[in-house]
């Protein structure tokens, strides 16, 4: 089966008599009291009455509804019971600061804002509440019983979904995709069962993402067609010691922010990963250190770790391949692989003249895919103007090698001349194991700042100092916890409000135009 209609998926899986259960670490905030186990016509039934939620509370074909709420991967059945109507998707995360989904909601202007926290009504005409509502809002028990109408079809090129891109560096872009770029030339394709890293029948599979944004939208058009044995669904990281121990997945796709808090847990003896065949991380490249961490906490004989490499605007645009031997040799996750055979192409550029560079020479990369997004909500000539003659701007810098790899550097906008803060902070994270994460950031006129996350907050200075041998000079580090960063709901640093904190300004080496 592959996936086309996003708005009746499950009713077409579930008329297949598909054996996948699903389980859950938590219930779905839009069915509190339904439990955490769900067969697959459970959740068609689910998304038909959400449909008639959302109908009652004026949802109306080619309209906007936004859903604004904690993370569960009830954001994807909201958005297929919008499109069953007609009706486009907005799925904003609950993480965002009120002033950015202020911005972001004006934008949308949509018809049906459903959230579960206080948020500006009059940015939408209908608000229906998760909690306890406000004046004027609507309550889930207002419009329970409402029969959807009949699932209404939309041409391939007319706007499905709006996601928002990750905003590390400022306010998220509002990124529209069809149902010809998300489903038809992204989701349709992972719906193949490719040897080694395919869906399997008798898969175990776990998702930890970050629901609201596109990359989830897109797994769930495939990976329910694929009908593996189990689908395990994490709305925290912090559950999986408990819902991975019950159910150990045989593959699991999280965020890299997952990957790098379950490093302790990946080490004990009986720990939750060790059927494991196949690890998959998109969003960003992962340092070498936690890589090597998961694959080592398999009893595979030989697990697979697949890194994807895209943008919310594009999807995959590569895939790099690793395994144990490959990742104990590996001293940096700037690799990003090659690019997907008959689906993308890149190039790197020169960042003034746009003209090709040599391979080895640093430039900014541009991609080609037929899956690029159609646009910005409320911002399209910021995407027309990063969209040349079909070549897209990814606002980072690479090198392309000598066997058409790409090598990543940094953003654009936060390029520091003469390092590369990506690799630096491979380097470091290599050269002190106890050392979750390490994050560079440059600003002119002074060394990079080095912002270095320990369990506890403290750092041998004896051994930071040996760690820099070799390195451009660097600035005192910071030494924090995990929770003193500044996050996305993706679980990225937002590296301008981190460095706003620390230096007192945005200011940076690069132009970020291109952000």
């Amino acid at each position: 089966m592959r996936p086309h209609d996003m708005g009746t998926l499950f009713d077409e899986v579930a008329a297949r008599r598909t054996h996948t259960t699903v389980v859950l670490d938590r219930p779905f905030d839009i069915a509190p009291g339904r439990g955490t186990a769900f067969t697959v016509p459970q959740l068609a039934g689910l998304v038909e009455e959400a449909a008639g939620w959302l109908h009652a509370a004026g949802a109306r074909p080619g309209e906007r509804v936004a859903v604004v709420k904690r993370n569960h991967y009830d954001y994807d059945l909201l958005a297929c019971a919008a499109i069953r109507l007609g009706a486009v998707p907005a799925l904003l995360s609950g993480e965002l600061p009120g002033d950015v989904l202020e911005t972001l909601l004006e934008r949308l202007e949509p018809a049906v804002l459903v959230t579960d926290r206080p948020v500006p009504a009059h940015r939408a005409r209908r608000v229906l509440s998760l909690a306890a509502p406000g004046a004027g809002e609507l309550a889930l028990d207002d419009v329970r019983g409402t029969r959807a109408p009949a699932p209404r079809h939309r041409p391939d090129d007319d706007p499905l979904v709006i996601n928002h891109t990750s905003g590390t560096t400022g306010t998220p872009k509002l990124v529209v995709h069809t149902t010809r770029t998300i489903i038809d030339r992204l989701a349709r394709f992972e719906a193949l069962r490719v040897p080694l890293v395919g869906t399997r029948r008798d898969d175990v599979v776990a998702n930890a993402s970050s629901y609201a944004h596109g990359r989830p939208f897109c797994w769930t058009g495939s990976v329910f067609c694929l009908a593996p044995r189990k689908i395990v669904l994490l709305s925290d990281p912090a559950s999986a010691r408990e819902l991975l121990g019950a159910h150990p997945p045989t593959t699991i796709e999280a965020l890299p922010a997952a990957y790098v808090r379950w490093r302790p847990l990946a080490r004990d003896a009986d720990n939750p990963f060790r059927d494991v065949r196949l690890f998959v991380s998109t969003y960003d490249a992962v340092h070498p250190p936690v890589v090597r961490t998961m694959l080592h906490a398999s009893r595979r004989r030989r697990p697979l770790w697949m890194q994807g490499w895209g943008q919310t605007e594009t999807g995959p645009l590569t895939f790099r391949f690793l395994t144990r031997a490959a990742v104990d040799r590996a001293t940096h996750a700037r690799h990003l692989g090659r690019p997907l055979p008959g689906r993308a192409k890149l190039a790197v550029v020169d960042a003034e003249t746009f003209r090709p560079v040599p391979r080895g020479q640093p430039g900014l990369v541009l991609a080609r895919t037929k899956a690029l997004c159609a646009g910005y909500v409320g911002e399209q000539d910021r995407w027309q103007d990063k969209n040349s003659d079909g070549w897209w701007n990814t606002g980072d810098l690479g090198v392309r090698t000598r066997t058409g790899g790409v090598l990543l550097l940094d953003r654009e906008v936060d390029t520091v001349p003469g390092l590369s803060c990506l690799q630096t902070e491979d380097v470091l994270e290599n050269r002190l194991p106890e050392v979750v994460e390490c994050v560079v950031l440059g600003t002119p006129g002074r060394p990079p700042v080095p912002v270095v996350v320990t369990a506890d907050g403290s750092l041998d200075p004896q051994r930071w100092r040996a760690a820099l041998a070799g390195l451009p000079p660097l600035a005192p580090p910071r030494v924090v916890t995990w929770d003193d960063l500044p996050r996305t709901g993706t679980g990225k640093v937002r590296r301008r409000e981190l460095l706003t904190r620390i230096a007192g300004h945005t200011g940076t080496h690069g132009t970020g135009r291109w952000t």
